[in-house]
């Protein structure tokens, strides 16, 4: 592309995992927050849970002086307490609702429009269908609370069979999920992850256009599939990681993709599409060199598209 991205979409990082010291809502998160405020390559970041509420009213702050837009992330408060939203235990699905009301809590405190989450986790074919409803009520809750606050829900898609296990999932299914969600919270809709990708054994071009009317926002990244291999799973190394599965060629394709099927556009509007870049410093890496590495990936791939 000729024009910059930021005429297109707005370019977020995953504050807590490009810094996954702060994913438990404790830590540096100020300081590392403050890091990506100081940097204008990104025009939005994601950042999850803050349980002191000093910092996140810092954090407010240093969002708005930076100019930079900002979602909130409630995985991190789901997976790191093993909650599930399908539990077929009332008392654990109660405890991710009450959770994410939270969470929703938090993102109104920080003055944030979208909030996401995934589903719990996949029990087998013998009980899915029954597992679909309950993620569908825990939603409905969820939605309505958001509602409320001024928050709208998206929630993102994972694999089922490698690492997370979840119940959402492949992408027809998560479709028909949204589509069914849409019919009372027409603002639900859903986050598909590249580095996701290849753990579903999905193609860019067919699972686009499968989740083209539910798309709410994206997440760009990488993982390996090959087990034994550094990385493996969910993990979300750089682009270009040994052994992965994403690079720059298939961050083209991707971003190519998400034009095709209208979710970014080429005319240029006063509403941007939001486009995340997750990715995770591994052992021995730090996050600054990762952030490093992405950005010159990120600029390498948009003058190809």
């Amino acid at each position: 592309m000729n024009s910059h991205w930021s005429a297109y979409l707005t370019l977020s990082i995953v504050h807590f995992m490009a810094f996954p010291e702060t994913i438990r809502g404790e830590g540096p998160i100020v300081e590392t927050v403050t890091k990506i405020a100081e940097d204008d390559f990104f025009t939005g970041i994601e950042v999850a849970w803050i349980k002191d509420a000093e910092k996140r009213k810092q954090v407010k702050a240093i969002l708005a002086s930076a100019h930079l837009a900002s979602a909130f992330g409630a995985q991190p408060a789901l997976i790191s307490q093993k909650l599930d939203l399908n539990s077929s235990d009332s008392a654990m699905r109660a405890r991710a609702v009450a959770q994410i009301k939270e969470c929703i809590d938090m993102a109104a405190d920080l003055e944030m429009s979208r909030l996401a989450l995934l589903s719990g986790w996949d029990p087998g074919e013998s009980t899915r269908a029954e597992a679909f409803n309950l993620l569908a009520d825990s939603i409905n809750q969820i939605c309505a609370y958001g509602r409320t606050h001024g928050v709208g829900i998206t929630l993102e898609i994972f694999d089922r069979d490698v690492d997370v296990h979840a119940l959402l999932g492949p992408v027809r299914e998560c479709a028909e999920f949204a589509a069914r969600v849409k019919r009372d919270f027409p603002d639900f809709g859903l986050m598909y992850d590249l580095s996701h990708q290849p753990l579903l054994k999905e193609k860019t071009i067919p699972a686009l256009w499968t989740l083209k009317d539910h798309l709410a926002h994206v997440h760009v990244g990488n993982c390996v599939t090959v087990e034994d291999r550094p990385a493996f799973g969910d993990k979300h190394p750089r682009f270009g990681f040994p052994g992965s599965e994403n690079d720059v060629e298939q961050l083209v394709e991707f971003l190519r993709g998400l034009f095709a099927i209208g979710y970014l556009s080429k005319e240029p509007g006063a509403t941007k599409p939001w486009v995340g870049i997750e990715v995770k410093p591994q052992p021995g890496e730090s996050s600054e060199l990762l952030l490093a590495g992405t950005r010159r990936v990120w600029t390498e791939a948009w003058a190809r598209v």
